[in-house]
């Protein structure tokens, strides 16, 4: 089993940078890959980025291609979204999960587990 704790998120101008964590208890964390999500209010859950287990491999959602990076330091049990260029649009609760399950990636049905998320706003 994994618990996954997110922090990082906070208020910040248009333009600006974040960088989110999600930090991992669990020995088999290297195990999974990770994924990031965001839900805006009244909206669905949507897919952010993804890394696998090695790190050798990631994939973004179009909206946030070129301005985001995701990685992961496994040694630490900690993945990380660095967020560049942001834009109102990108307001939103942040959350990462743990995936083992066989599916598309930006399918939060194929996510184990889930953090709490932290909240993201940019203004204007």
């Amino acid at each position: 089993q994994v618990q996954l704790a997110e922090s990082g998120g906070r208020l910040v101008q248009a333009g600006g940078s974040l960088r989110l964590s999600c930090a991992a208890s669990g020995r088999t964390f290297s195990s999974y890959a990770m994924g990031w999500f965001r839900q805006a209010p009244g909206k669905e859950r949507e897919f952010v980025a993804y890394i696998t287990w090695s790190g050798g491999n990631t994939d973004y959602a179009d909206s946030v291609k070129g301005r985001f990076t995701i990685s992961r330091d496994n040694a630490n049990h900690t993945v990380y979204l660095q967020m560049n260029s942001l834009k109102p649009e990108d307001t939103a609760v942040y959350s990462c999960a743990a995936k083992s399950r066989v599916g598309v990636q930006s399918s939060p049905r194929n996510y184990d587990y889930w953090g709490q998320g932290t909240q993201v706003t940019v203004s204007s």
